[in-house]
């Protein structure tokens, strides 16, 4: 009797706490509550009331009463509309992170490494209290609810590691990819997949469409994106903890992306800091010419879809990240966008989306990237300057932009206060670039420029190497004398046909036709190379610095 009354003040002892927490737990006492003074400018009148939520411009403030009001965000101080921003950026920061933890314990829903576990502990647990005494089952019972815990708690935090971190299939990217090709080359080590282009299209013209007030003068010249300086996308992306936006500021020089026809994708923003889209600087198909007459893209290549399939990606971003279109990978529709402008799919990886209207494709860098002190993403591919930049040609409509018949330059027409003007330009072999300028209609003038030397894709059978970092080690790297190269006991050294650098434009600068342990590269100029190990039924690369 004394122990069942012990159990009843237990008993009512926890429900007083339960409701006495309860209790004040909900406390929306306003008299104990320090409201904010808010500073209507353009009203000039103080309102005292907390934040509710700041949506589509608007401010929402609830006062002493329980009366909900609305304010335009400039109605307000400048101090109190920075209050406002920042609470918002809380929230919203706040938002992403539970969203995260939500699909952190949803993932744990369809493990099936996580049930068995759980079910063995459950028919353990089970078959110990049936067979155990009584005096045994009080302490039994904690060991038993801490290793259910512990297992929760470990497959949460695996569900988390899958989040930030993932590996990206080689095949997966390679098939994005080969709706292009031969136009298009690729190849990959452990730590990138590397595409390889000349940076011009082949399923679409370039330049026309460009607005009355956006041509840089700039024109399409082919690039050698091959070899050491192919656009390197990470195969193990990991979440940034922090994303970094795609503005005015950030990534404001070089790609943040590639697209799956080897084109580059800018940020949406100029050097200028202006959208290039909206100022009418791009072409029908959303590209135009870089200072280094590089043609790229400032917004998503969705007519690429005209080529390749709905469900594949059109592009990667720098960060390893893929982006795809309207529909989802797996067919269906796309979802919902977070703030990045992309989502976790189905499959538990992030995906970016490429849209008509801005952000147009990536609002915040999801993965990890690097920004080097002109706040470009590093490592990535160079486009190389023939000539000084252009200045803009305000009134210049272009027309045009044909390939000439031998394939080695373009004919751009334009017209300007009623006049047809042109740029007939091309090279040699040799890297003589040639333009003769046609202003009024008529022959006015030549200019020679002396760059590159222009390359073939695939300039060797480089392309498609399935090589490791383990199997060849050269050291040192960066390296300004001689060079050892290493070859791990899985390689024999009388199996090695011929060891090749190559330079950024894909031309070799050494070679030997047999193992060589010490190589010197002490007569090469400074810029990154690529090594190849010709082996009879495979290549290995690596990428070398001469300092």
């Amino acid at each position: 009797m004394k122990t069942n009354i012990e159990k009843s003040k237990s008993i009512l002892a926890a429900i007083m706490l339960f409701v006495t927490c309860f209790m004040y737990a909900h406390d929306v006492n306003y008299n104990k509550q320090i409201l904010k003074h808010w500073s209507v400018i353009k009203e000039n009148k103080v309102i005292d009331g907390s934040f509710t939520m700041f949506k589509d411009g608007k401010v929402f403030i609830e006062d002493a009463n329980s009366t909900v009001v609305s304010f335009p965000l400039q109605s307000f101080s400048k101090e109190d509309q920075d209050f406002v921003l920042n609470k918002y950026a809380h929230i919203k920061e706040l938002n992403k992170y539970l969203q995260i933890e939500q699909n952190n314990n949803t993932n744990i829903l369809f493990d099936y490494k996580f049930w068995i576990v759980f079910s063995i502990i459950l028919i353990l647990g089970m078959i110990t209290f049936l067979y155990s005494r009584k005096r045994q089952v009080k302490y039994l019972t904690p060991i038993l609810t801490v290793g259910i815990l512990i297992s929760l708690y470990s497959f949460t935090k695996k569900s988390t590691r899958a989040l930030q971190t993932s590996s990206t299939s080689t095949s997966f990217l390679d098939s994005a990819f080969t709706p292009f090709k031969p136009n298009v080359h690729t190849y990959w080590d452990a730590t990138y997949f590397y595409v390889e282009s000349k940076g011009i299209p082949t399923t679409h013209g370039m330049m026309v469409g460009i607005a009355s007030n956006g041509w840089q003068r700039q024109v399409p010249i082919p690039q050698c994106y091959i070899g050491a300086n192919a656009w390197p996308i990470p195969l193990n992306p990991v979440i940034a903890t922090t994303p970094v936006p795609v503005n005015t500021i950030n990534f404001v020089r070089g790609a943040i992306a590639v697209a799956v026809n080897g084109i580059a994708i800018f940020n949406p923003y100029t050097n200028a800091g202006v959208d290039a889209y909206l100022a009418g600087q791009l072409d029908n198909y959303g590209g135009h010419c870089g200072r280094a007459d590089d043609y790229h893209y400032h917004i998503a290549p969705l007519h690429l879809y005209g080529t390749t399939s709905s469900t594949l990606p059109i592009a990667f971003g720098l960060d390893g990240f893929a982006v795809y279109g309207s529909v989802e990978p797996d067919g269906t529709p796309m979802t919902t966008l977070d703030a990045n402008h992309g989502h976790v799919g189905s499959n538990g990886v992030y995906h970016y989306h490429g849209t008509s209207s801005a952000p147009y494709m990536i609002a915040n860098m999801v993965g990890q990237v690097t920004q080097d002190a002109t706040y470009q993403i590093i490592p990535q591919a160079q486009a190389q300057p023939i000539r000084i930049p252009q200045s803009p040609l305000p009134g210049a409509l272009i027309t045009a932009c044909t390939p000439n018949s031998s394939n080695n330059g373009y004919t751009l027409k334009y017209t300007l206060s009623s006049q047809s003007d042109s740029i007939v330009y091309n090279w040699t072999t040799a890297g003589v670039y040639t333009f003769n300028f046609y202003t009024p209609g008529s022959f006015t003038d030549t200019v020679y420029n002396h760059g590159f030397v222009q390359c073939t894709v695939p300039l060797t059978s480089i392309k498609n190497i399935k090589a490791t970092d383990n199997s060849v080690l050269i050291y040192p790297n960066p390296s300004a004398g001689i060079l050892n190269v290493q070859l791990d006991k899985t390689v024999n050294e009388n199996n090695v046909l011929e060891i090749v650098i190559y330079n950024n434009l894909g031309e070799v600068v050494y070679r030997t036709n047999k193992y060589s342990q010490n190589i010197d590269v002490r007569n090469l100029a400074k810029g990154n190379y690529m090594l190849k190990v010709q082996l009879p039924n495979s290549q290995l690369t690596k990428k070398l610095l001469i300092e």
